[in-house]
């Protein structure tokens, strides 16, 4: 078993006429046994990570070490990772114990006995011994993958790199697979790199998660950290469902005026000193819906989720989210006031995103990458 320690990773894609940078300057320490998630939109970088990592791509500057080994130069077959890729990658002609027990029969030189047994311990784990003697046209989904954990589980590699596993599979599937996955991978205490663009699923399974966007780490931290502690204005908005809501402001003294009448009187104008404008962001469940004050909106769309309402309102031409109880319901087309703590308040700069204020009042710059691209 080992951590992984990425130092100073760059990635460039040249074509003689034109060079692409993949990932820049990336760099992050990996614990043992960590469950860490990269997550970003597309195109951001992350699945191009995890292929360095496995040693798919080579590393154009920087280096990639396990444990105290450096990989940088390996061959993918030298690093002893295990991947799993979003089309499961199944042999189709094979058996579901043949797909399992194959890397076995390549990479070592147990006999058929010892890969037997361990192929049916892997497949009793995952809840598909009855499965062994078929193939994959006859599962579904969810049987695929497990199957294509099982392949990786098998070989005890001491990294396992995952690429989108879950996103080929329905909602209630990919719920289940989600826990399932966090528990196996505490059991088997394996340090794992998991690729997603769902920031739900990175925030529900990782230990902890980083944020890329244009091929540059914007924040590393724990799910709570990164939601309660963005460093900028990218994070917040990208982590969170619904969205935080985001207007822009001038500021006036103490006070911030902004699109549709919002006003909003700060206590402490500390954090928007120095500027006169800045980005306000309040998170939907921050909302509250009052009888009556100074900011108002028009509810344009109310979604009942069973234990809570999103309502969906437009403000000056800008569109405000508010998770509420599911008592409150107010008419479509009509007009709600509404209220929030400055406790709860995000101000970013609008000249760069970069994080004024934030829930918790501190921004650790130590796990911010360059914001360039």
């Amino acid at each position: 078993m080992a951590g992984i320690n990425i130092t100073d990773l760059d990635k460039v894609y040249d074509s003689g006429t034109e060079k692409v940078v993949a990932v820049k300057d990336l760099s992050v320490d990996i614990d043992h046994g960590e469950f860490l998630v990269l997550v970003g939109p597309s195109g951001c970088g992350k699945s191009t990570t995890l292929r360095c990592l496995a040693g798919l791509e080579d590393v154009t500057e920087g280096s990639i070490a396990f444990g105290d080994q450096d990989v940088t130069d390996r061959r993918a077959s030298e690093r002893d990772v295990a991947m799993v890729f979003q089309n499961y990658a199944l042999y189709p002609h094979m058996t579901v114990r043949s797909n399992i027990g194959f890397g076995l029969k390549l990479s070592t030189k147990l006999t058929g006995d010892e890969i037997e047994e361990k192929v049916e311990d892997v497949a009793e784990m995952l809840g598909i011994s009855k499965l062994l003697n078929e193939k994959p046209k006859a599962l579904s989904g969810g049987q695929q993958q497990r199957v294509a954990l099982g392949r990786a589980i098998v070989r005890e590699p001491s990294v396992f790199l995952m690429d989108e596993p879950l996103s080929n599979l329905d909602a209630k599937l990919r719920s289940d697979m989600r826990t399932e996955l966090q528990e196996l991978q505490a059991d088997l205490d394996v340090t794992t790199v998991y690729v997603t663009h769902d920031q739900t699923e990175a925030m529900a399974m990782g230990d902890r998660i980083a944020v890329m966007d244009g091929g540059v780490l914007q924040q590393v931290g724990s799910p709570e950290e990164v939601y309660r502690s963005p460093v900028n204005q990218f994070v917040a908005d990208f982590i969170g469902s619904p969205s935080i809501n985001l207007l822009t402001a001038d500021v006036d003294g103490d006070t911030l005026r902004g699109p549709g009448g919002f006003t909003y009187t700060l206590d402490d104008p500390a954090p928007v000193e120095g500027h006169d404008r800045v980005s306000v962001g309040i998170r939907p469940e921050d909302i509250t819906i009052i009888d009556s004050g100074a900011n108002v909106a028009d509810v344009t769309v109310v979604e009942p989720m069973g234990n809570e309402n999103f309502l969906y309102m437009e403000m000056g031409g800008h569109e405000l989210t508010a998770r509420v109880e599911p008592s409150i319901r107010p008419a479509e087309d009509t007009q709600v006031a509404f209220d929030f703590s400055e406790a709860a308040v995000y101000l970013f700069d609008v000249e760069n995103g970069d994080a004024l204020k934030t829930k918790t009042d501190t921004v650790d710059l130590s796990v911010v990458g360059t914001t360039e691209s």
